[in-house]
């Protein structure tokens, strides 16, 4: 757990190459995020076809690009609260390893070559999808990372945006029960995301490097994350017993699915209130607990749709 410490006290971040400043300012370790857009195809079971694999591939590669774009732009807008954060002021941009005006432009080519390869290797929808995600984006990082409850939902619609690419890149429907699973599982995470930073910095530090933290008291943090939580199961339960009823007998291995699926938010719930959820892609990577839910759950739902 982070520990609350005053900036002035933190010795100076090491100095590292332009290339590896580079390299870290794009955040390679947060594309694990971007797997979401294999979710839609995913769960409509046509990843098998090669032609469907590679336009899924396409897009992931096209929300990397894109996404760390964003990141870039984010970093040289935030230098200041960045340098008040613990671990953020080791960020290229907010320990002086980068640019804040090289870091600005190299994001805004990466962001309008994510927005133009959509439309060359895809389509003029995908292109729609990620013009949608870089516009919020830029808008959360201006103006509505101030606003709260909206900045919750703005962050969670980053999230969301990725399984909606992945479905229109490769021509899929995305039926009510999946984008709600989407939607509210995204919520779940970002909240406690909210919360372990609330947690981690002190209200004092936490408030002066994300200010909205100090609209935000634990308990509202942890009802609006509950509240996610359970919305999240419920629709996840309808969504497998509707699949369940057009499988015939095999429908079953959708059902059990829930098992697992619970399992991982409870659990996961769990590492929220000890304060660990403050990386979520740090969690994914490395907690394997969390990776054997998750595995369980993929082959329970893959043989439903495979079966």
């Amino acid at each position: 757990m982070l520990k609350p410490q005053s900036a002035t006290l933190q010795p100076d971040p090491p100095t590292i190459s332009t290339a590896r400043a580079l390299i870290r300012v794009a955040r390679p370790k947060q594309w694990v995020k971007n797997v979401l857009v294999f979710a839609a195809p995913g769960a409509a079971g046509v990843l098998a076809e090669p032609h469907y694999l590679f336009e899924a591939l396409t897009v992931f590669a096209i929300f990397c690009v894109t996404a760390s774009g964003t990141y870039m732009l984010n970093d040289s807008l935030d230098a200041a609260q960045d340098r008040l954060h613990p671990e953020k002021r080791l960020r290229p941009v907010a320990a002086g390893h980068l640019s804040p005006i090289l870091a600005t432009i190299l994001g805004s080519l990466l962001m309008g070559a994510g927005i133009a390869a959509a439309a060359l290797v895809a389509s003029w929808q995908l292109s729609v999808v990620m013009a949608i995600y870089v516009t919020i984006t830029i808008t959360y990082t201006l103006w509505l990372k101030h606003e709260p409850v909206v900045d919750l939902a703005a962050v969670a619609a980053g999230f969301v945006l990725r399984t909606i690419a992945g479905g229109v890149a490769t021509h899929e429907h995305l039926s009510h029960w999946f984008l709600i699973v989407a939607s509210f599982g995204s919520l779940f995470m970002v909240t406690g995301k909210r919360h372990a930073e609330s947690l981690d910095l002190g209200a004092e530090l936490a408030a002066s490097h994300r200010p909205i933290l100090g609209q935000y008291s634990n308990a509202f943090l942890r009802s609006v994350r509950t509240v996610a939580a359970a919305v999240a199961i419920t629709a996840y339960s309808l969504w497998a017993h509707q699949k369940a009823l057009g499988a015939g007998p095999l429908g079953v291995w959708f059902q059990l699915s829930i098992v697992p699926f619970v399992i991982a938010i409870l659990y996961y719930a769990l590492l929220l209130d000890s304060g660990k959820g403050n990386s979520p892609e740090e969690i994914v990577i490395h907690d394997r607990r969390l990776q054997i839910f998750g595995l369980v759950w993929l082959a329970l739902f893959a043989a439903g749709i495979y079966a």
